[in-house]
């Protein structure tokens, strides 16, 4: 069956293991997969990217926080009970 890589740029193992600055490189700023037998093994994504992928699962987390609270039921409390 063939794999699924979600990525437009590739590099083997071997180019990763020879020079991992040009391998990475190569996806211009974009993720890379790096295959092993013509499957991908891993993905590497540049830090600024994974950053902002680890923004948007935050915001994500929130998001979920915000709707599970809306459901709960309201206490009303005065400024002095706080």
């Amino acid at each position: 069956m063939p794999a699924i890589v979600l990525t437009d740029h590739v590099v083997s193992v071997s180019e990763l293991k020879s020079n991992p600055q040009k391998a990475m490189s190569s996806g211009n700023g974009a993720p890379v997969a790096v295959l092993n037998h013509n499957k991908p093994e891993f993905y590497c994504v540049p830090p600024e990217l994974f950053e902002s992928l680890v923004d948007v699962l935050e915001d994500l987390q929130l998001a979920q926080v915000v709707r599970d609270r809306a459901k709960s039921k309201r206490v009303k409390v005065t400024l002095d009970e706080l």
